[in-house]
């Protein structure tokens, strides 16, 4: 079975070392503009806020653990990114229905208003940014992102599956 050092020699190290300058480049522009949509601050949000209040929009109330799980990340880190929207009412904690000890995070009609607009913002500053392009090819490049997107959150859990599986960790937001 080939090594990756031996994968590696076997593709085209200019395109490797392309592909990951664009990849960086990418990261950084998005950090810069937290993909905050079509130029208003206040439809900016937190990566991590973005992520979490998706998570329980498209999964429903859950704990700590499971959101953690859920995410690839540990529950102290989910802890840490939840305080902030608890205090600013975009999550409610509620008691367990059946285990009234454990705590449960539920998305706030505030937050899914919330959640709601950076959504919109941010799908029009997709169809700005991707103006010339044709629908296949806005399909195409999601589909490579998200296979792209797998194959790092494989990677980093140790998983290592086949890059071109299901969604991963971070699956594509609803519409």
């Amino acid at each position: 079975m080939p090594t990756s050092q031996d994968m590696t020699t076997e593709l085209d190290p200019g395109l490797l070392d392309a592909l990951q300058h664009q990849v960086a480049v990418f990261a950084r522009r998005a950090e810069q503009t937290r993909l905050g949509g079509t130029g208003q601050l206040r439809n900016s949000m937190d990566r991590a806020a973005y992520l979490l209040l998706n998570r329980l929009d498209q999964e429903g109330p859950m704990g700590v653990k499971a959101l953690a799980a859920g995410m690839g990340i540990d529950s102290s880190t989910v802890t840490r990114q939840v305080a902030p929207l608890v205090d600013t009412g975009l999550v409610k904690r509620t008691s367990h229905p059946e285990d009234g000890r454990a705590v449960v995070l539920q998305l706030s009609p505030r937050g899914l208003a919330r959640l709601e607009e950076v959504r919109s913002s941010r799908r029009q500053l997709m169809a700005e940014v991707t103006e010339g392009w044709t629908e296949a090819e806005r399909a195409s490049f999601c589909t490579l992102l998200t296979r792209f997107n797998t194959a790092l959150s494989a990677r980093q859990s140790g998983h290592g599956g086949p890059a071109g599986g299901p969604a991963g960790n971070e699956s594509l937001p609803a519409s």
